[in-house]
């Protein structure tokens, strides 16, 4: 007789990751009542991407008090928060939810089966240590896997060549001939930490992004103390950004070219690159894109173009060619010469659970069902993957990271606790539900610069696959109302 829990203790939950996403649904679990909750996390300790990415600069673009869980307000030092105080909080939010216990590091999620029979998932270990839970939650993100160029002769490079998103921070770069590879987020923030101590910088730029001034700095003494007095005064200031970014965001207008908001978005980058390099204009026209504003991710950044203009920093409007012993060929066939390189070449965003085989109820991969194309409802439930959730999975993508993993993580322990109170072992999506909901998006996102510019959010076949084309209010309403759509999913029954 196949069973189902009839309490949330009873029901056996697999979270893989530790990374905003990963605490945010262990913390959620917890409150309503699942005891029996597991974190696999192969990192020495929390924080996902955010412990991976130690780069010089690291920091976020969102404002601290928007990126961070609205429950769990924090003594921030900035106005935008940087790598190592961004772990501190993290640590912080483990140890004072309780969760660190639940959490198994060093354990790396390999391969995730369908159990018919007992109505649930093996899960196999690096090690290859099994164990069996009736519903398991990605937290793995879209920055799990780097991308690494694939030049001609870099592998015998003798220097160091460090990447962003696995920094290696043994190698001192004092006093170097330094390159870095990649115009994006990553580069925006390691150029000007570094250019200040090298002897001389060369960035590559294959192609320039748009750029908006951040005006970050460190809060004061004052502003601190209130703060700390006053969590009400540090949930109305998160308010008061939210309602600014989700207004800017409403029906995608940010992303959308030719509407007002995105226009005046564009002419503010210009009239800010035209300011910084008014007497450069060979950086003037290196740093302006060609392509419409929000077509690739915008890079928010005060300290860049500054650093561009310095003596010891040169930018090569080209892309690299391959790697020499003693330098890089970029695709103008001009050699340079290096000490180090810095790849600054991102993630492969669009490839969903790479690191992990997921084998659903037809007998077939995760990867297979995709054939190329990541999508799924809402975000979080694929077809034929009962009991299967994503946090921050196909087109979640957007300005509001961690209000939409707290709102996934609601909606996963709601459906969890559903499944508990009426009795049935599993919940899936249907096939034409999932179709339904993913025409509508490609529509929406066919409107906007996101299939006009070359950038990560899309596969080869051109459907984007990364982003969300609205705001996150919008989101979150239909994350509540599609899932008492009952006619949108499909329960197995209980059988006996």
């Amino acid at each position: 007789m196949l069973t189902s829990p009839s309490r949330p203790a009873e029901l056996r939950v697999a979270v893989i990751g530790a990374g905003f996403g990963g605490i945010a649904a262990a913390i959620e679990l917890r409150r309503r009542g699942f005891s029996d909750v597991t974190v696999f996390e192969r990192s020495d300790g929390p924080g996902g991407t955010w412990w991976d990415n130690r780069y010089p600069g690291a920091e976020t673009d969102a404002a601290s008090h928007l990126y961070s869980y609205s429950f769990a307000p924090y003594d921030w030092s900035r106005t935008h928060v940087r790598q190592p105080e961004l772990q501190r909080y993290l640590e912080h939010v483990v140890d004072r939810f309780g969760i660190r216990p639940l959490i198994r590091f060093r354990t790396e999620v390999r391969r995730l089966t369908w159990d018919a029979a007992r109505c649930g998932w093996r899960l196999r270990t690096a090690a290859g240590e099994e164990s069996f839970f009736h519903a398991v939650v990605s937290a793995l993100g879209m920055f799990g896997k780097p991308r690494w160029p694939d030049w001609p002769g870099l592998a015998e490079f003798p220097g160091p060549v460090l990447h962003t998103a696995v920094w290696d921070d043994r190698h001192d770069l004092t006093g170097k001939r330094v390159a870095v590879v990649g115009t994006g987020s990553s580069a925006a923030q390691v150029v000007p930490t570094l250019a200040p101590s090298v002897a001389a910088l060369t960035l590559f730029q294959r192609q320039p992004g748009w750029l908006l001034p951040k005006r970050d700095r460190d809060f004061t003494a004052r502003e601190r103390r209130l703060y700390r007095r006053s969590h009400t005064l540090q949930r109305l200031n998160r308010l008061r950004l939210y309602l600014l970014q989700e207004r800017r965001e409403w029906r995608g207008a940010f992303f959308r070219p030719g509407h007002r908001i995105n226009t005046k978005a564009r002419e503010r980058a210009l009239a800010y690159a035209r300011e910084v390099f008014a007497d450069r204009p060979d950086l003037m026209a290196a740093v302006t894109p060609d392509y419409p504003f929000a077509g690739k991710r915008t890079i928010v950044s005060s300290d860049f173009y500054p650093a561009l203009r310095r003596d010891n920093v040169t930018v090569v409007p080209r892309a690299v060619l391959s790697c020499t012993p003693d330098g890089l060929v970029d695709t103008a066939g001009v050699r340079h010469r290096f000490d180090a390189i810095v790849l600054a070449t991102g993630f492969e965003a669009t490839e969903y659970l790479a690191s992990i085989e997921v084998v659903g109820r037809d007998g077939r991969t995760l990867r297979e069902t995709w054939a190329g194309e990541p999508q799924a409802y809402l975000g979080v439930l694929t077809p034929n993957f009962p009991n299967f959730f994503m946090l921050y999975g196909p087109n979640t993508n957007g300005g509001l990271i961690i209000t939409n993993l707290e709102r996934q993580s609601r909606f996963i322990s709601r459906e969890l606790s559903r499944l508990v109170r009426t009795r049935q072992p599993a919940v899936e999506v249907s096939a034409a539900a999932n179709q339904r909901y993913n025409d509508w998006l490609q529509r929406k996102i066919n409107a906007t610069a996101f299939v006009q510019g070359n950038n990560y959010f899309a596969v080869k076949s051109g459907r984007v696959v990364t982003q969300w084309p609205d705001n996150a209010t919008v989101y979150g309403a239909l994350l509540v109302v599609l899932r008492w759509w009952g006619r949108w999913r499909t329960p197995q029954r209980r059988r006996s």
